[in-house]
């Protein structure tokens, strides 16, 4: 890429890799979620769990009645719903009689339209959780699937004598850091040269709606780990590209920026850490445990989803209810 070039392009000094992360993929004009992405699966740059077998669509239902019964809430809000395809195996898990209101919260044009087609009248559309919560009374059971993944992270160094942040300008520049975010991965003794992440942006998002979540249960599945575990053998960290369902790492990242995904695993442990005043955890597993009692080990497709070694192992689901604030 030419150091004129958008998104470096009017930029007055290093940018910082999180804002050149927010730009690729969520600026309004050029962003991948925001204009460019063709969609989900085969016709597209990456296929998330929904699209490749029906077990995680029955095992999120399954999750979703209970957690409606338990909290009494009558609303349930998706994140990032993709094509629409979770959405429409949790709605078709209850009566017509008895279906909840569902929410969801997707910003991109391209994936609405997607979703609408799917979905038909059957959902309300909100562009933040904010919004969707509000039309919700503050009550209502939330879940995403490779939701957390897609918020910019911020990318620091191990070095001697403390952290160094990753540059671009484009040209990659790790510059000394002395406020470091909150996170548990920043205290960890990691040797030196070690890269890790820090999603400082889904801090501030879950921040900014959290205090709203009156009651509930919430469900995160993505691919990631604990912190302890997160960063064993990728002394590079986690950040990889997807473009056209190949995986790009290292400087191949730069290459097509708004025309590919760009992603880091999730810190589960900073998830939870980061959500304790308005949320316990009731469970944090494997996708293998997950999904194993709503999947046939005999199809290929669901042997796939709950291999250990596989996707089974590399997803986590976080299962988590609105904490009673006094």
């Amino acid at each position: 890429m030419k150091p004129g070039d958008w998104p470096w392009a009017g930029q007055p000094g290093p940018l910082r890799f999180d804002r050149f992360m927010e730009l690729a993929l969520h600026d309004p004009e050029r962003g991948y979620y925001a204009r460019r992405i063709r969609g989900v699966g085969k016709g597209g740059d990456f296929t998330t769990t929904p699209m490749l077998t029906p077990a995680l669509g029955k095992a999120v239902a399954a999750w979703a009645r209970a957690a409606l019964k338990e909290s009494g809430c009558r609303d349930i809000i998706e994140l990032g719903p993709g094509e629409g395809v979770l959405a429409e195996a949790v709605m078709r898990a209850f009566p017509w009689w008895a279906k909840p209101r569902l929410h969801l919260v997707e910003r991109s044009v391209p994936l609405r339209a997607k979703q609408a087609a799917r979905l038909g009248k059957r959902v309300t559309w909100h562009d933040t959780i904010g919004s969707a919560l509000d039309a919700c009374g503050g009550r209502a059971c939330l879940y995403s699937n490779e939701f957390a993944d897609a918020f910019p992270v911020r990318r620091f160094r191990r070095e001697a004598a403390g952290w160094s942040e990753l540059h671009v300008a484009p040209q990659e520049s790790w510059l000394p850091c002395e406020v470091l975010p909150e996170s548990t991965a920043l205290a960890q003794d990691f040797p030196q040269g070690q890269i890790v992440e820090v999603a400082e942006a889904y801090h501030a998002w879950l921040r900014g709606w959290l205090p709203q979540w009156q009651a509930g249960r919430m469900l995160t599945i993505d691919y990631g780990a604990p912190v302890g575990a997160l960063y064993h053998r990728r002394p590079r960290g986690t950040v990889r590209a997807y473009f056209m369902q190949q995986r790009l790492e290292g400087p191949d990242i730069y290459t097509n920026p708004g025309r590919q995904d760009l992603t880091a695993d999730v810190n589960f442990t900073d998830l939870q850490t980061w959500s304790t005043l308005h949320a316990q955890t009731t469970a944090l597993q494997t996708q293998r445990d997950f999904l194993l009692p709503h999947a046939d080990p005999t199809q290929t497709t669901d042997a796939h989803a709950i291999e250990a070694d596989g996707a089974g192992g590399a997803f986590m689901v976080l299962d988590q209810k609105a904490a009673i604030i006094s």
